[in-house]
């Protein structure tokens, strides 16, 4: 793997790090800028949001110049949201500053990984997109644990500055790595928007709406879930976090190294596990270890499905894949946004914390059904052009035909049938 990987994974890295590093400092920005905790969750789902809206904006914006410009200036923007959050006075500008952050995470993903793809033979693609994606995961082991650390301890806004300078990291990585890939010629935003129009590209986004979607349904609600249920005590969330981002990691790398091969029999595996163990964490959560177990397996099924379907949405975008591969990363926001709304809905009617795992497990399995469908329809025109295929060198299989079309064709002339007949005898 070229070292512009390493790169690349160093940018997602920090972009990890900021998207969930907030999640654990709410109550402090809250506190800090005068708000309630569920005013202060609005950084949360801005974010989300922001990536959704941003991520193909800025594949749009960054369509006349080349990959690697457009990269260094996604995290150059990246930078700048970030030291906005830091200083921010009130929570308008603290909210500002996370929108402008998110504006570079889904082009920043969608362009790396059409980079990352481009750096290795094809039969290395899905393993390249999942090493720029560890940066991601990792993030969750490290950036996120250390950073909450920090911001308890020496204050949220050091947190984002030393987020700032990890953006800059990247962007010096990024610089100095990165090939300078000129843009493909002759590809307009007419070609790019027309991978839309792919029935398996939209397939491919549904089912990293609805398979991330089941993990962030449990994930979401992980911190209610394990002390109310599961009996931890809030210092030890963190740490179960980090059980969640170890599987994240070991997930992402595992989905990377088998998607060259065998791609759908692994979402097939991935999302059909990941329903199964969503569904037995709503009776096991109250089982410390069954439920630290649980976690683990969800952050692990859960990414190991990202290089696939990241993947699928690069091979069926024909030669256009740079906006629909951003726009799968906002997929995963989507997902996530979904979910949210959809566990807080079944919490609001007193089914319980743990009713939420049972809202990711339908939507697990959705996503199976989805990959099971995208799989038949791809199989079906191969099917097609085996049947329409004729094969004529032989003149037994000439008469077959012959034999068929006459008696497949209606007969309204006996003696021209008979007639047919001897020249097939014959």
């Amino acid at each position: 793997m070229p070292l512009a990987l390493l790169a690349l994974a160093m940018g997602a890295f920090g972009i990890g790090t900021t998207e969930f590093v907030i999640m654990g400092l709410l109550p402090q920005v809250g506190a800090d800028l005068g708000v309630s905790v569920p005013t202060a969750g609005f950084l949360v789902t801005g974010y989300a949001l922001g990536v959704m809206i941003g991520a193909p904006i800025m594949t749009v914006l960054g369509t006349r110049i080349s990959r690697k410009n457009m990269l260094m200036l996604l995290m150059g923007l990246f930078i700048l949201g970030n030291l906005i959050s830091a200083v921010a006075p009130v929570f308008a500008v603290m909210l500002l500053g996370r929108v402008v952050a998110s504006l570079a995470h889904g082009a920043f993903f969608g362009i790396g990984s059409v980079v990352a793809a481009e750096l290795v033979a094809p039969e290395k693609k899905a393993g390249a997109i999942s090493m720029m994606f560890t940066g991601l995961t990792v993030a969750n082991v490290l950036g996120v644990p250390l950073g909450t650390f920090v911001g308890q301890s020496a204050g949220w806004r050091v947190t984002f500055l030393i987020v700032a300078a990890l953006g800059v990291l990247g962007l010096a990585g990024v610089a100095r790595l990165v090939p300078d890939v000129p843009k493909p010629e002759g590809v307009r935003l007419r070609d790019e928007a027309a991978a839309f129009r792919s029935p398996q590209v939209v397939l491919a986004m549904a089912m990293t709406v609805l398979g991330f979607g089941g993990v962030f349904a449990a994930i979401t609600y992980i911190a209610p879930m394990m002390t109310e249920v599961g009996g931890f005590a809030e210092s030890s969330v963190t740490w179960i976090m980090v059980v969640f981002g170890l599987g994240m990691v070991t997930g992402n790398l595992l989905g990377g190294r088998y998607a060259d091969r065998r791609l759908m029999p692994l979402l097939y595996t991935a999302l059909g596990g990941l329903a199964l163990v969503l569904l037995l964490f709503t009776f096991v959560a109250s089982v410390k270890p069954a439920a630290v177990v649980a976690v683990f397996l969800i952050g692990a099924l859960g990414f190991a499905t990202v290089p696939p379907l990241q993947k699928r949405v690069l091979d069926h975008a024909h030669g256009a894949p740079t906006l629909a591969s951003a726009a799968n990363i906002g997929a995963f926001n989507l997902g996530n946004a979904l979910s949210a709304w959809l566990g807080g809905l079944v919490i609001s009617a007193r089914l319980g914390y743990t009713a939420p795992n049972a809202v990711g497990a339908v939507l697990a399995a959705t996503a199976l059904l989805l990959a099971v469908l995208a799989h038949r329809l791809e199989l079906r025109p191969r099917a097609g052009r085996a049947v329409r295929t004729p094969v004529t060198s032989s003149p037994v299989v000439a008469s077959s035909v012959v034999a068929s079309s006459v008696t497949d064709a209606p007969v309204t002339d006996a003696s021209t049938a008979s007639a047919a007949q001897d020249a097939v005898r014959s």
